[in-house]
């Protein structure tokens, strides 16, 4: 019995299915990992924005560094395999980071 190829989502547009079917793996591959990549980036967004502006945060914890604000997040971005804990905030229409630290297989977010 032949493999068959995996079911296309069905809110998928058909345009970019026989846009992908054409992809070779390795293509496939990069498409995959930018997509999830900027589903969490238009999540973290959306989070940010519904955050309140206010400033005032009384619980700091404590391993944020003084240049950080108090309503930073907490995100993982994978950089050339390897996957690292990024502090994470908004600055008006912009989103600032600032490097936490490497994220270690024996530690969870």
């Amino acid at each position: 019995m032949p493999y068959e190829p995996p079911t296309p989502p069905a809110k998928l547009p058909t345009d970019i299915i026989e846009t992908l079917n054409e992809y070779s793996e390795e293509q496939l591959q990069h498409v995959a990992r930018y997509a999830e990549e900027l589903a969490e980036h238009k999540a973290r967004e959306a989070r940010l924005e519904e955050e309140p502006d206010g400033d005032e945060i009384t619980d700091r914890p404590d391993d944020l560094p003084d240049d950080v604000p108090s309503k930073a997040t907490i995100t993982i971005k994978e950089i050339n395999d390897n996957r690292y804990y990024y502090w994470q905030w908004r600055e008006g229409d912009k989103i600032k980071s600032k490097y936490k630290g490497p994220v270690h297989s024996d530690q969870s977010e």
